[in-house]
């Protein structure tokens, strides 16, 4: 590692210590999808956390390449089992007050050619597994942050163009752009830009629309919103009074839908990575809030396959605004993830709601939460819809109409 790329790595690790996790005294951290590949940062990144005053990191190593070997050859039944010491452990870190840190760095192409009937079946055990430490996260009961890392075989999907190396450094820089580790105080500037965010989402709380009506080409949709729900953007606070930031980057303003509330078609802008494949030129039917018919040009069986998961995924479960010339967007790259390119691009959510989109939902039940309209499931999966020529208006109580995005930016 050059002396240059080291001190953004201690920059990075520092930054997912302190705005990302906010690490406590004495507070245990979980790391989950470290890649032996990125081992040099993980490492940082615990050494932050100790010098924080964590009590103890835990982290959880993978390999993209004995993943693939699992899918290829385990029997059909490992797919279908999610191992009850796994839920255990997640859930005893949950009752610890442990912070979550998520880094995502596998390539979208993964699990490309593996048979659906797989990674649905462990897409379905793992959700049932990790029920309760979903639902834990989807409170803000603990802190969490999902955060990103250049894994080789995606910076070459991202930069087909570039040598291995270059790829990787290209992907790196891209990475560092979007969490604005250049400027002279990174942790100053998340400060100021999430101040910039909480401003458009009170100003959405403010109006309380009964509905958002979307059009764009090969879009015309209508979004019931929730009669209690909450516009929220970039920082969350946990159960104990403690801020955080669960992505990182963050460019969304978002709240949930009433489950049965969705009604016209919407189609997608940029592909889904899902299970380690892509779903791409995507478009989804709505009535009454379910999904009714999903068409796909690439990956309509996997699409199908998401949508079967369970009642839930049926319907959406998240609405969020990002205008579309936010920096990941003008940045013109197509990240093929998720963390990414929701932050370039409006967007849904298939699957399960965040309790926190509705007053009180923090402290609900399920049962209360269904009552609220908030839509339950064992995922909850982003698809962008966004464009430049996207218009969304917003619907009040009494019918009246105001423009909250013309072609694809903030009206409001």
């Amino acid at each position: 590692m050059s002396i240059a790329m080291e001190t953004y790595f201690e920059k990075y690790a520092e930054l997912i210590i302190r705005t990302g996790v906010n690490v406590q005294q004495g507070q245990p951290v979980y790391v989950n999808g470290a890649s032996i590949e990125i081992a040099p940062l993980v490492r940082l990144i615990a050494a932050k956390a100790y010098e924080a005053g964590a009590s103890n990191v835990h982290v959880e190593w993978s390999d993209d390449k004995l993943a693939r070997l699992k899918y290829e050859k385990a029997s059909d039944e490992a797919f279908s089992y999610f191992p009850q010491w796994e839920t255990d452990k997640r859930n005893d870190f949950v009752e610890k007050g442990a912070v979550f840190i998520s880094i995502t760095s596998s390539s979208p192409d993964l699990l490309k050619g593996i048979p659906s009937e797989r990674i649905s079946a462990f897409q379905k055990a793992a959700g049932q597994g990790l029920k309760e430490f979903r639902r834990a996260i989807q409170s803000d009961k603990v802190s969490w942050t999902v955060v990103a890392a250049a894994g080789s075989d995606w910076a070459q999907k991202v930069f087909p163009n570039a040598s291995p190396s270059e790829a990787v450094e290209l992907l790196w820089k891209a990475i560092f752009d979007s969490v604005r580790l250049h400027a002279d105080d990174p942790v100053a500037a998340w400060e100021t830009h999430n101040d910039t965010l909480h401003t458009k989402a009170d100003i959405l709380n403010n109006h309380h629309f009964r509905k958002l009506h979307y059009t764009a080409p090969g879009t015309d949709i209508t979004v019931e919103l929730p009669e209690k729900h909450i516009w929220v953007a970039a920082s969350s606070t946990n159960q104990d009074g403690n801020p955080f930031m669960a992505n990182m980057p963050t460019e969304e303003v978002f709240t949930v839908p009433l489950k049965t509330g969705t009604n016209g078609y919407v189609s997608s802008t940029k592909p889904l990575s899902y299970g380690g494949n892509l779903i791409d030129r995507f478009k989804l039917t709505f009535e009454n809030g379910r999904i009714v018919k999903a068409e796909a040009e690439e990956g309509e069986e996997i699409l199908n396959k998401l949508i079967e998961i369970d009642d839930g995924a049926h319907y959406l479960g998240e609405v969020a605004l990002v205008p579309h010339e936010s920096p990941i967007s003008q940045s013109g790259i197509l990240f093929y993830n998720t963390l990414f390119d929701e932050n370039a691009s409006n967007h849904f959510a298939i699957g399960s709601g965040y309790a926190f989109n509705v007053e009180g939902g923090k402290t609900m039940t399920p049962e209360e939460l269904e009552e609220s309209g908030v839509n339950a499931s064992l995922t909850h999966n982003d698809f962008m819809i966004g464009s430049a020529e996207m218009d969304i208006d917003g619907i009040l109580d009494d019918g009246t109409v105001v423009p909250v995005f013309r072609k694809g930016n903030w009206a409001i």
